[in-house]
């Protein structure tokens, strides 16, 4: 098992990639490749304890910012630390890649560089929304694709399923279709096609959900357009965001109310706890023939080392095979269906 880390994507880096690598071969054992400014990375690697056969730095001399057209960004600067990564990927020498860099160009990167799995119209991108029972609830989309087709959200929905079993180690997800009410015949007419599409799918649908229900962990992955997908994620970060300092400014007014929040500490840790992006890795780009873990920008080290072990449970779980074998099915239950109505 090998995993390329872009040593110079996120807000953080290098500090909190190199220290989420080590932090990952100390705890799981695998070989890691960071790919980025050699001096920078062995300057941070300096105080560090890790087997260091089992780390591997390939030296590049450009960096992508959030700043920079993702398409062209890709194109032109091909000895970034992320371009560099994402072939190591095309060229099988590594079994996936983490990076806490543009959003932008990793997507970008990740269907160009990559490339879509033979089949899968558009690739999407995953993140995880944390929900009261102290799991997550995975958007597919999240933002990679603004306007969709049903066909495009048919194929996230199975995407998603088998990355619930095979990397979240659920037994059967429950996959849910974003709308504007839970009644069978909401919404508009992507919603409503893609409703019956999904229906006829192998999958435990159990149909439409309003976003105020996700929180509240109907479904184990919202099935919808990047658009609303992308929308509904922002949403949730700046109602939790505004909750938690609304929370600390109340708390901190008065003497009532610090002996309150001191009698409360424990609780409001394990609330922050379940709302912290860094306890679930990242998102991945479901779709491309290579295992895409795309970290927060902000990622400390420890959400790196999660993401890395997202990466990990990606490759062993063979999410791109099965996602292939599903085409597979799905295309000779169509070619039977048309068979039928010739007849």
């Amino acid at each position: 098992m090998k995993i390329v880390i872009d040593a110079m994507g996120g807000d953080n880096a290098p500090q909190a990639t190199v220290e989420g690598a080590v932090q990952a071969i100390n705890e799981y054992g695998i070989d890691i490749i960071l790919t980025g400014d050699k001096e920078q990375i062995e300057k941070e690697l300096e105080s560090k304890a890790y087997d260091k056969n089992k780390l591997e730095i390939i030296h590049t001399t450009q960096v992508i910012e959030n700043e920079d057209k993702p398409v062209m960004a890709v194109r032109r600067k091909k000895d970034s630390s992320m371009v560099v990564a994402l072939n190591l990927v095309k060229e099988k020498k590594a079994d996936a890649i983490v990076s806490a860099g543009s959003t932008g160009a990793l997507l970008a990167g990740g269907t160009l560089i990559v490339g879509r799995i033979k089949g899968i119209d558009r690739p999407c991108l995953c993140p995880g929304l944390p929900n009261i029972k102290g799991g997550i609830t995975l958007l597919a989309d999240g933002g990679a694709n603004a306007d969709c087709k049903p066909k495009n959200l048919t194929q996230f929905a199975f995407m998603s399923d088998i990355y619930l079993r095979k990397v979240l180690g659920l037994e059967n997800p429950r996959i849910g279709l974003a709308n504007i009410g839970t009644e069978e015949g909401k919404g508009n007419e992507l919603v409503k096609e893609a409703f019956y599409d999904i229906k006829d799918l192998d999958l435990n649908f159990v149909g439409n959900v309003e976003a105020r229900d996700v929180i509240n962990s109907v479904c184990d992955a919202l099935i919808c357009d990047g658009f609303t997908g992308n929308t509904l994620l922002k949403s949730c970060e700046g109602v939790a965001m505004s909750l938690m300092k609304l929370m600390k400014e109340k708390f901190m007014a008065s003497f009532k109310g610090k002996m309150g929040a001191l009698m409360l500490k424990d609780s409001l840790k394990e609330i922050k706890s379940m709302m912290d992006y860094t306890e679930y890795g990242g998102a991945p780009l479901l779709g491309v023939k290579g295992g895409v873990i795309k970290a927060h920008g902000s990622s400390n080290a420890f959400a790196i080392k999660n993401a890395i072990n997202q990466a990990i449970k990606f490759a062993n779980g063979n999410v791109v095979n099965d996602i292939e074998q599903v085409l597979k099915e799905l295309e000779e239950k169509e070619k039977n269906k048309e068979q039928q109505e010739t007849k």
